[in-house]
């Protein structure tokens, strides 16, 4: 019987106290679920692949966790990238994705980048009228190599989260499909240009309904609809739908599943299923979240005020978004010995803190734990994307190691590492260490 994720994290927990890769030299350190993220690639192309028979591509978003061996990992399952700058797309090569396999979303391309892609082949999503205008300069009226699409925004509103709804009246993504005359300009747009053949909208995001997503996709497959009625040909082939799916941060209960999504979807959109329109997706957090996990050892306990409060080191340069937006990204804390067991014992209420110095650095607030105690460890779960990978150097601490696992079937976790601890020296050098010098002239 395949172990499950609570299991194989438990086993993970207490190997990487047991071969020392949380130690106290390294107090924290990032893992990676391996058979997690293998069923989480196989579960999106499944979902999809019940759904239609036409070409799909799963496109990771990068930005979720942008590490070349995940990647590589994602690459080999059948998924390929979602980049969004000259950094990401650098990692994707470096991870072997071909061009057919990337594609290049961003509010903010220069015309170097757009050169690059077009060079290379790499789908790209034009995102506003001026971004058009670029292109028709630089395809000058031959056909392009890469396949070319426009990003709209299908204005139906945002989700719980401010930050994160980009499908909003005044969403800074896309041309505003609401807009008076917008919709007209789009379809002529089209139909001046024969090599556009995409179209693109992402109304997804954490704290979104399904519901709402998959009104923006309906509204986009009508649009993509209107333009092929009124260029008398399918000069849309393709639709790209984005990606946003919210996930579960209360349980490790993986819901709303790529199942039910892309069923939500037929049901709604069912023309768009029908064949006649190859699909791409955009999923980052839904994808990775799940799968990672922080570890950080209890340097001090303490109180005050009366609160148990356990000082830990991870903090703000590893969870930025719960340190300052807890209401909207809570955290679960797994408790485990200093053997790297799950903690026993009576709940109690009790702060888990980070290592920087300002007194927001809280990865939880009265959070009833069995009470934690020097040398124990604490796992901030569900962080596979936009955590351990988007650091905040606070205090100049370093960004943590970052290692996969995987249980054999012994029983016995074998780690990779995927990206090394970042070192005091390297610290120093990214900080201006070689020119100390430079402001005394």
């Amino acid at each position: 019987m395949p172990i499950d994720l609570g299991d194989r994290r438990d086993q993970a927990v207490r190997a990487a106290v047991e071969q020392g890769l949380l130690s106290e030299a390294e107090p924290v350190v990032a893992l990676l679920d391996v058979a997690g993220i293998r069923a989480a690639a196989s579960a999106l192309r499944t979902a999809f692949a019940a759904v239609t028979g036409a070409p799909v591509l799963h496109a990771f978003a990068v930005k979720a966790t942008p590490l070349v061996p995940v990647l590589a990992l994602l690459h080999a399952e059948g998924i390929g990238a979602e980049v969004a700058s000259p950094g990401e797309l650098a990692l994707a090569r470096a991870a072997g994705l071909p061009p057919d396999r990337t594609v290049l979303d961003s509010p903010a391309k220069t015309v170097a980048e757009l050169r690059e892609a077009l060079a290379l082949g790499i789908a790209v999503n034009a995102d506003n009228p001026e971004e058009l205008a670029r292109l028709d300069t630089l395809v000058s009226g031959a056909s392009p190599a890469s396949p070319l699409g426009l990003r709209v925004n299908p204005q139906i509103g945002g989700g719980s989260i401010d930050a994160l709804s980009t499908a909003t009246a005044t969403s800074k993504f896309g041309v505003a499909l609401r807009d008076e005359g917008a919709r007209a300009r789009v379809v002529r747009a089209f139909l001046d240009r024969p090599w556009l053949t995409r179209l693109h909208a992402h109304s997804g995001s954490q704290g979104m309904p399904l519901d709402l997503m998959a009104e923006g996709i309906r509204t986009v497959y009508e649009l993509a609809e209107e333009i092929n009625t009124a260029a008398g040909r399918q000069q849309i082939d393709t639709v790209d739908i984005g990606g946003g799916l919210p996930v579960n941060f209360t349980s490790d209960e993986q819901t709303p599943t790529f199942a039910a999504y892309a069923q939500l979807l037929a049901q709604r959109v069912p023309g768009l299923f029908d064949g006649r329109y190859g699909l791409v997706t955009e999923f980052g957090r839904s994808l990775l979240a799940k799968h990672g996990t922080v570890l950080a050892r209890v340097e001090y306990a303490k109180s005050a005020g009366a609160r148990p409060i356990a000082v830990t080191h991870a903090g703000v340069q590893v969870a930025t978004r719960t340190v300052y937006d807890p209401a909207s990204w809570p955290l679960r804390i797994a408790s485990y010995d200093s053997q790297g067991l799950p903690k026993t014992g009576p709940a109690v209420a009790q702060d888990i803190a980070g290592p920087a110095c300002f007194a927001g650095d809280l990865l939880a607030v009265g959070r009833a734990l069995p009470l934690l105690e020097q040398g124990d460890v604490i796992a901030a779960l569900d962080t596979g994307a936009y955590y351990f990978t988007a650091h905040y150097s606070y205090n100049s601490l370093p960004r943590p190691g970052v290692h996969g696992f995987a249980v054999r079937p012994d029983g016995k976790v074998r780690f990779t590492t995927v990206r090394a601890a970042q070192t005091v020296d390297q610290i120093v050098a990214e900080s201006g260490g070689g020119r100390a010098d430079a402001l005394l002239g």
